[in-house]
C-alpha cells in the first residue's frame, strides 16, 4: 500500500500541473475563440477565432506603426486620456502591458530589499524607478514586490542603500517569487 500510495503521489505531482496548464490554455483560447464570431454572429470552429484575433491586433500593430496611422492613434490617446474614467484604465491598463511586453520593459532588474533590520529579512522585487527626484526623494527607488501565487503586488519607495541587485534574468526571478520560492533559482 506505501509503494502505491508513493507512486499514486508522484502521478499527481506529475499530472495535476499539466491539467491546469492545459486547462487554463484551452480557456483562454475558447474565450479569444470567442470574441469575432459573437460581435460578427459566425460559426467558426476551435481555433479559427484566436487565429482571426492574433492576426488582426499584428494588423493593427502594423497599420499604427505606419506614420499616417500614428498621428490618428495619438489622437484618439490624447482623448483618450481627456476622459476621467477611461483615462485611469486605459493609461494602467497600457502602462502595465508596456511594462511586461513593451519597448521599455520595466521589469528587467531584478534586487533585494533588505525589508527589516531587526530580523534581517529580505523582499525580492523589480525596480520600476531609479529617479524619484521628482517627487523629491532623491534617495529612494520605487520597487514593485510581485505577489506570490497571485497577478498582483505592492509598489514600494525604499532607501537606495537597502536595495542589492541581482544578477540572475528578471523571469526567474518572477518565477520564483510567484511560485512562492518553490521554483528554484539557476544562473
Amino acid at each position: 500500500m506505501k509503494i502505491f500510495l508513493r507512486f499514486f503521489i508522484r502521478g499527481v505531482v506529475f499530472v495535476i500541473p499539466i491539467l491546469i496548464t492545459i486547462y487554463i490554455i484551452y480557456t483562454a483560447i475558447r474565450w479569444t475563440d470567442s470574441l469575432l464570431p459573437s460581435l460578427f454572429n459566425l460559426d467558426w470552429y476551435f481555433g479559427e477565432g484566436l487565429i482571426a484575433v492574433v492576426l488582426l491586433i499584428t494588423l493593427v500593430g502594423y497599420i499604427a506603426s505606419t506614420i499616417i496611422a500614428k498621428s490618428l492613434f495619438q489622437s484618439l490617446e490624447y482623448y483618450l486620456y481627456k476622459i476621467p474614467f477611461i483615462n485611469l484604465v486605459y493609461s494602467s491598463t497600457k502602462d502595465i502591458v508596456g511594462a511586461i511586453v513593451g519597448d521599455s520593459k520595466k521589469f528587467n532588474q531584478p534586487v533585494i530589499v533588505k525589508w527589516s533590520s531587526e530580523t534581517n529579512a529580505h523582499r525580492i522585487g523589480f525596480i520600476t524607478q531609479e529617479d524619484l527626484s521628482s517627487i523629491h526623494l532623491h534617495q529612494m527607488v520605487a520597487v514593485y514586490f510581485p505577489d506570490s501565487y497571485n497577478i498582483s503586488g505592492n509598489l514600494f519607495l525604499v532607501p537606495k542603500e537597502h536595495v542589492t541587485f541581482i544578477d540572475i534574468s528578471s523571469s526567474e526571478i518572477m518565477k520564483f517569487v510567484v511560485s512562492g520560492g518553490v521554483s528554484g533559482l539557476s544562473r
